[in-house]
């Protein structure tokens, strides 16, 4: 479960900082949002690098799951957009996958 904490730390901090970059890219906002957005991605990798996980590629396909839920969250918290029913259905097939990802058995490839 500790995972778990790990990957929604990491998706807020990516989420803030590709988030800070889309205002100063996207919005006009000042070339300063860069100085957060380094930060707080910088915090972001540092985060993901705390699952216990393998291999950092599927440490990595796991937290895509995580990613998603923080990312429609952040749509309806930050962005004040309220998600759609099918944004939600779309996150639980995510989280299942996830899941099964990090925590499934592992069967031979062969």
């Amino acid at each position: 479960m500790l995972n778990y904490l790990w990957f929604f730390l990491a998706a807020l901090f990516e989420i803030a900082g590709c988030y800070a970059f889309w205002m100063w890219l996207r919005q006009g906002k000042s070339a300063l949002w860069v100085i957060p957005a380094l930060v707080s991605l910088t915090l972001f990798a540092v985060l993901l690098t705390r699952v216990e996980a393998t291999y950092a590629g599927r440490a990595y396909a796991a937290y895509g799951g995580i990613y998603i839920i923080a990312s429609i969250a952040w749509l309806g918290v930050i962005e004040r957009v309220r998600p759609l029913t099918s944004d939600w259905i779309g996150v639980g097939l995510c989280v299942i996958g996830a899941t099964i990802i990090l925590l499934g058995p592992r069967w031979s490839a062969a």
